[in-house]
């Protein structure tokens, strides 16, 4: 049985509906979605995207995944729009925790989580073992997670703030110059300003707010995951701006200083 057949049966089935039920919904008959079921018939692209708005799910995604594979966290995401078929890529399904209600849970990952995050961020029994909380000012709408940053690439934002992201489906949506936390492949989880290039070369370009760190490129086949930047919550008190007046005789200063070092090295 091809892939899309078994998908569509599957996902009807989820959803407790009858062929007929289905067949009625899709203005079809039910003899002509029985054919597409047990691979009788083939799809045309009208029909396509008329499961695909049904179901809520990607036409690259009901052609080329699976979804028999899947565990039930990950189906589950699909089936709720965590659907982020990129075309060229591979189908990337959030895991993810939900509280007694069936809210979406802020999994909150610590500086010595963040090595097992590397591997396990599509397990989710590692997730299961994860901090939860909620923040009701934040959309139940969206999916969001917490990750402790490291070093000083991201100053003023200091080191062991807590920085909050947005989960991105699609990609092509990264907006350049702003803020987000990714998941690589070599680095583990980084927090950066952003240059979308990954329509022209399949990449992006990451910027560090601290001017002593360079820029660097890392391909889309290295990222994992993607969540844009929402807030950070840190316990540090931010340096007061330092006056302009203050600045400017630090410049002055500077300039004496160097002169005279060039009048002794002339001598």
């Amino acid at each position: 049985m091809s892939i899309f057949s078994q998908n569509i049966k599957l996902l009807r089935k989820r959803r407790k509906r009858t062929q007929d039920d289905l067949a009625v919904a899709l203005d079809m008959k039910r003899s002509t979605l029985s054919g597409y079921e047990n691979e009788v018939a083939q799809p045309g692209l009208e029909t396509l995207v008329a499961f695909s708005n049904y179901f809520n799910i990607a036409i690259d995604t009901l052609l080329k995944v699976d979804l028999t594979k899947l565990q039930e966290s990950q189906l589950s995401q699909i089936e709720r729009g965590y659907d982020t078929f990129i075309s060229g890529g591979k189908i990337r399904v959030l895991a993810t925790t939900v509280d007694q209600h069936n809210n979406e849970n802020i999994e909150l990952v610590n500086e010595k989580a963040k090595a097992g995050y590397r591997t396990g961020y599509a397990d989710p029994e590692y997730l299961k073992v994860l901090p939860t909380f909620q923040m009701p000012f934040l959309s139940k709408e969206r999916k969001y997670r917490t990750f402790q940053i490291s070093g000083d690439s991201m100053l003023p934002i200091p080191h062991g703030s807590w920085v909050t992201g947005e989960f991105i489906q699609n990609w092509r949506h990264i907006r350049s110059q702003h803020p987000y936390i990714i998941l690589t492949v070599d680095d583990g989880v980084v927090f950066k300003i952003v240059e979308n290039n990954l329509e022209d070369k399949k990449q992006l370009r990451l910027y560090s707010l601290n001017p002593l760190y360079e820029p660097y490129d890392i391909d889309v086949k290295d990222i994992r995951e993607i969540w844009k930047f929402v807030h950070y919550i840190s316990s540090d008190v931010p340096e007061p701006n330092t006056p302009k007046e203050q600045i400017i005789d630090a410049v002055k200063k500077l300039e004496k200083d160097v002169k005279a070092i060039q009048t002794k090295l002339d001598l």
